[in-house]
């Protein structure tokens, strides 16, 4: 559509003449009559130009064109996009929408948890002999809830279940969703850092089963089920939630890092970090240097090193902040090193490898970055149990290949 404002082809003059006179008006008393004179200016003549809508003139173009501040993409349009381009399917998309559903939810009872008691612990014990907090609970319930109401997933595994749940009410895509969610649950009385992590797999096409509302498992069904114990290498999607001064999803479809940024004012998440590239390098360390006394020899070394000033003076700073999800969102940013050592006491290091190592490893490898155990690549090692441990080191390329030197 293409509006003209002036008809001739040529510059167009609009003159506009004003002439002084005198007017008369009445007076308050009606029985008089005075003189008002005012003047106004000559007339004055203001040129115009014909300009169609859309028009590539460069003496009119913006020089520099910007989004409009209410030119946002939402999480949902983003997944649209991603399956019309053939990146994912309508099934997976369903389960990342559900999977930021329960985000939000989460999100908004953590900030709500002093108001409505929900800090403190709950009384129970989880497999691995940890202290359950409330929102460990509750959280597990949300996420579990979700992905069950989707009708697409198959199989669900939680840091915070003994072992994984088959879901009966699946219709189509059968995935395989494994997570965390409330990762560094620990901060939740004091309002610090916290977040959820998630990774989805694929379903073995071998394991697939129907199960009926009377019947119970058998061997080779329940070993099935333990079939979610997959390398990370397999996953299709993996992702966190940041819960902190701001709300952020974070996700890879294997394409990628992308952030989204909860608004509230509506409630949809926003894309706010397109395409995430991890530095290369970084200035900040993350270890938790309590436990210094208990690691190898090499490792000290390492640790050592980077506190040494460098030629310029200055050193390494060291960041703990006790969440995963935390240190994972800082280093995406602004680059740097993150380990979760072995010990004396953990042979094996504090995080699991399948809820936690396995997805935020996917996702700084999409940035860029690298993921360790020590010995090898964290996304090629085959879990051998659902609550398995390992040690990782994981951030910046450069960052990371200088570690592997010290450890050799």
């Amino acid at each position: 559509m293409i509006r003209t404002i002036s008809s001739s082809p040529q510059q167009a003059l609009l003159s506009t003449n004003f002439f002084s006179r005198s007017a008369r008006f009445p007076s308050p008393n009606f029985h008089t009559h005075r003189s008002y004179t005012f003047s106004v200016a000559p007339a004055v003549k203001f040129p115009i130009r014909a300009v169609s809508l859309g028009t590539t003139d460069p003496e009119i173009r913006p020089k520099n064109p910007r989004r409009a501040g209410f030119d946002v993409e939402n999480l949902t349009t983003w997944l649209l996009k991603q399956e019309q381009s053939g990146q994912i399917d309508a099934e997976l998309t369903i389960v990342l929408s559900s999977i930021s559903l329960a985000c939000k939810q989460i999100a908004s009872l953590l900030q709500r948890s002093s108001i409505i008691n929900l800090t403190g612990a709950h009384g129970t014990i989880n497999v691995q002999g940890e202290d359950q907090k409330k929102l460990d609970v509750i959280s597990n319930e949300l996420f579990c809830s979700c992905l069950r109401s989707t009708g697409r997933t198959g199989i669900i595994a939680s840091e915070e279940e003994d072992v994984p749940v088959a879901v009966e009410e699946t219709y189509s895509g059968n995935y395989v969703v494994v997570f965390d969610p409330i990762d560094g649950s620990a901060n939740i009385d004091t309002a610090l850092t916290t977040g959820s992590i998630f990774g989805i797999y694929a379903p073995d096409k071998q394991c697939l089963f129907d199960i009926d509302d009377d019947s119970t498992l058998n061997q080779e069904e329940q070993k099935c089920i333990m079939n979610v114990c997959q390398p990370g290498s397999n996953l299709l999607a993996a992702g966190y939630c940041l819960y902190s001064s701001s709300v952020v999803f974070t996700i890879s479809i294997g394409k990628g890092v992308f952030s989204f940024t909860l608004d509230p004012t509506y409630g949809e998440f926003v894309l706010t970090h397109p395409n995430i590239k991890i530095p290369s390098l970084g200035k900040i360390y993350s270890f938790n240097e309590g436990n210094y006394d208990l690691w190898d020899d090499k490792l000290k070394k390492y640790i050592d090193h980077l506190r040494q000033p460098t030629s310029s003076g200055k050193s390494y700073s060291g960041r703990y902040i006790g969440c995963l999800v935390g240190e994972i969102h800082r280093m995406l940013l602004v680059g740097g090193i993150y380990g979760n050592p072995a010990n004396v006491h953990n042979k094996n290091g504090n995080l699991r490898l399948l809820y936690e190592c396995a997805p935020m490893s996917y996702l700084i490898e999409q940035a860029g970055g690298k993921a360790i155990d020590g010995q090898g690549r964290i996304l090629d090692i085959v879990p051998m149990e659902i609550h398995q441990r390992s040690p990782i080191f994981i951030g910046s390329s450069e960052e990371v290949e200088k570690l592997q030197k010290f450890l050799a």
